[in-house]
């Protein structure tokens, strides 16, 4: 973990405790269910305090007991923390291959960009400038042709995290696409 994040888990693994949960831990008090559910599948008890922690919802700097990290290993369905890790390993040498990411400011204004993911969504930005983009083509996405929103990257195999997204200008906040098993395919046409 990141010296500036010593108590916070990697990304992937939040992804991984919200699926196999069926808990989006959007909130400090979805963190109590998280404890009662990893307690019932593991018998190991870890905190609610412990898991806002983890989570982010709290500020600590002393570092996790390895009996935590392996519980929720195990929870997870890896036998030790290590094997958690090796994903997180694999996942950061994709991200930094250029040929999955593509980065805002490497376009042009009034390039489009082509995303795919799961089960069958189709979204085309038109690239504004300034990491904001307006949405050209929509198909099964609760986003809309027409919105306008704020993406700083595209990773493949990652979900799309938009920063901000405004309809008829309102704000709608952020939003993610591609959750559970991330952007399918990137494409940029010119």
């Amino acid at each position: 973990m990141n010296e500036s994040d010593k108590m916070k888990l990697p990304f992937h693994v939040i992804e991984l405790l919200k699926r196999k949960s069926e808990n989006d831990l959007r909130l400090p008090s979805d963190c109590e269910l998280l404890s009662l559910d990893i307690q019932s599948k593991t018998g190991v008890r870890i905190g609610a305090t412990t898991l806002k922690r983890l989570l982010g919802f709290a500020q600590d700097e002393r570092q996790p007991h390895t009996s935590t990290l392996d519980a929720i290993a195990h929870y997870l369905g890896f036998a030790h923390w290590d094997e958690v890790m090796k994903i997180e390993d694999q996942g950061n040498s994709d991200f930094n291959n250029f040929s999955d990411e593509l980065r805002s400011n490497s376009l042009q204004k009034g390039d489009c960009v082509q995303v795919t993911y799961l089960p069958d969504r189709k979204l085309v930005f038109e690239y504004q400038g300034n990491e904001h983009y307006q949405v050209v083509e929509s198909q099964n996405s609760k986003l809309q042709v027409g919105d306008e929103v704020e993406i700083q990257n595209f990773i493949l195999h990652h979900p799309l995290l938009v920063a901000q997204v405004w309809r008829n200008g309102d704000s709608l906040g952020q939003f993610t696409a591609g959750r559970v098993s991330g952007l399918s395919s990137i494409k940029v046409m010119r």
